[in-house]
């Protein structure tokens, strides 16, 4: 065969004239990657679930103070509530705390609950919360992990920004007949700290009637936007120690239990006797034979 009659693929020695029609090679991904990732998801997804579920107990002090000097917080304990959340059953309580409850501060002196917080920020200023929340724990046998602190001329602009606050009356409380109303900041702010013809015990009540509706009105997703809004407004007036990422944990807990699932209480007039210091203060003696058993059934201690 001459040189001009030689086959041209000849020059392409690696050149397959039958190759394009070979079908074409997939490579499939290996079959460990995917394992893997399922793998990964599956401990993720336990993670999240242990971190939201965990059976882990969160005991929170709220605490609302009385107006204070322009840049302090240097004002008596107006409200003591402290919220206990278990997210695994859901279980939330909220316990509201006479403010002339006579116990031992942690100095070591006898007066009102209320007072441990005015001597700790009057003695060192930030020390106020720890004060009162080693009060509670000291006289009440409950670990207190966290608090929460505000003050009440910002509760009321927070309300405001929220656009008023739903409740329902049952029965006449702070001068309202019963029915339906929607509370500005001024009227919810007279409404939670009104003692007009009653004493402290009926202001818990309306209190923790309040806090019922305030939220109720939090945890419908279509509010949700409100509180965005006014959040800023929330946080001006407040001041806590509960860490970030504690947060999203304690508000699946509180969505899960809706605001009919909580268990509200108070230290009960039968739970406390009134009487009369020698300075002339009439104050509330703690009866600790019928507050123990409460303390056991909400906080489990």
């Amino acid at each position: 065969m001459s040189e001009e009659n030689k086959p041209t693929y000849l020059l392409y020695p690696d050149w397959d004239p039958l190759a394009e029609t070979q079908p074409v090679q997939v490579k499939r991904p290996p079959r460990r990657r995917r394992t893997s990732a399922l793998i990964l998801g599956l401990i993720l997804g336990i993670l999240v679930a242990l971190y939201l579920f965990a059976p882990l107990r969160t005991n929170t002090l709220i605490l609302g103070i009385d107006r204070a000097p322009e840049g302090t917080y240097l004002a008596r304990t107006d409200t003591m509530i402290l919220i206990t959340i278990f997210p695994l059953d859901p279980y939330i309580g909220m316990l509201s705390i006479p403010r002339d409850l006579w116990i031992q501060l942690p100095n070591g002196q006898n007066d009102r609950i209320n007072t441990a917080h005015f001597f700790a920020e009057n003695s060192e200023p930030g020390t106020g919360p720890e004060a009162a929340k080693q009060a509670v724990m000291h006289n009440f046998g409950v670990d207190v992990h966290h608090y929460v602190r505000f003050q009440f001329d910002g509760f009321k602009d927070f309300v405001d920004a929220l656009g008023g606050i739903p409740i329902q009356l049952e029965e006449p409380a702070a001068g309202y007949p019963p029915g339906n109303y929607v509370l500005n900041g001024q009227q919810a702010l007279a409404f939670v700290r009104d003692r007009q013809g009653t004493d402290d015990f009926f202001r818990m009540s309306q209190g923790q009637l309040f806090l019922r509706g305030m939220l109720s009105y939090l945890t419908k997703p279509v509010n949700w936007i409100d509180l965005v809004k006014a959040f800023p407004t929330l946080m001006r007036s407040v001041d806590t120690d509960v860490p970030i990422w504690l947060w999203p944990r304690m508000g699946i807990a509180l969505l899960r239990a809706g605001p009919d699932g909580m268990d509200l209480r108070t230290i009960s007039r039968e739970m406390a006797q009134g009487f009369t210091t020698s300075q002339g203060a009439q104050v509330l003696a703690p009866n600790w034979t019928l507050i123990n058993p409460m303390l056991m059934e909400m906080f489990g201690q």
